[in-house]
């Protein structure tokens, strides 16, 4: 079943806005009858709120059951596989913002980090990669590149996330571009939370970039640079 996130309200608004704008300038050109204007306007709106259904849709995920499995957090592309030594990925988190202790779990080896990137097409609601306790670590002001740049995973304007449980643990990072510049985590912020790997946590908006940092000695990553994911049910690795 394909639900629709109540999200998309204040965008259908403007929408309208700017529909019956439209329909204005066009009745102050004599030649464009009233008739053309109207219908001008209304496949506007049409196009406009047929494609805001799109973009806010919500479908059902069905996780696998195996326990063992780690499953991507977004929809999209892995744009990007990369590995961090514990000083580099200490630098990574103190550009974002993020204080030492937040990130104490990952100082014992290297971290690995899979990038997915969401076009404007992508299902935007964000899932939980692994069960655990789930912790918001904040939201970051920063910069607003477009996220298919490399940079953008350091400066762009975010949320932190960390998920723990008994065997590992994941950073996660829902980071937007120039357009809307908008992440919601729905779950509470100042407290833990438990969740289940695929269950839904939050939503980014518009085109985003999701980054995952595991511990890499606690992972063997299944996912490759290129391939297309879905989240909730694409496994991206398993538990060492």
């Amino acid at each position: 079943m394909l639900s629709i996130r109540s999200e998309i309200m204040p965008f259908v608004a403007v929408s309208v806005l700017i529909s019956a704008a439209v329909y204005g300038l066009l009745r102050l050109v004599p030649a464009v009858p009233s008739t053309a204007a109207c219908l001008a306007s209304l496949v506007l709106l049409v196009v406009l709120c047929g494609y805001l259904c799109w973009f806010f849709r919500d479908p059902v995920r069905n996780p696998p059951a195996d326990p063992d499995v780690i499953l991507a957090g977004a929809d999209g592309v892995v744009a990007k596989i990369a590995t961090f030594t514990p000083e580099q990925f200490g630098s990574i988190t103190m550009l974002a913002g993020l204080k030492p202790e937040d990130t104490s779990a990952f100082r014992a080896g290297d971290v690995l980090r899979v990038s997915i990137f969401l076009s404007l097409f992508d299902v935007h609601v964000n899932r939980v990669p692994i069960s655990g306790k789930s912790r918001f670590l904040g939201y970051f002001p920063g910069k607003h590149l477009f996220t298919f740049e490399e940079k953008s995973s350091d400066v762009n304007q975010h949320n932190s996330i960390l998920i723990e449980n008994e065997r590992t643990c994941c950073l996660v990072n829902q980071i937007v571009g120039p357009v809307c510049r908008r992440v919601i985590y729905w779950l509470p912020h100042d407290r833990a939370t438990d969740v289940k790997a695929g269950d839904d946590f939050g939503m980014m908006k518009f085109g985003s970039r999701m980054d995952i940092y595991f511990p890499a000695a606690d992972v063997d990553l299944l996912a490759r640079e290129g391939d297309r994911v879905t989240a909730g049910e694409t496994i991206i690795g398993r538990y060492r």
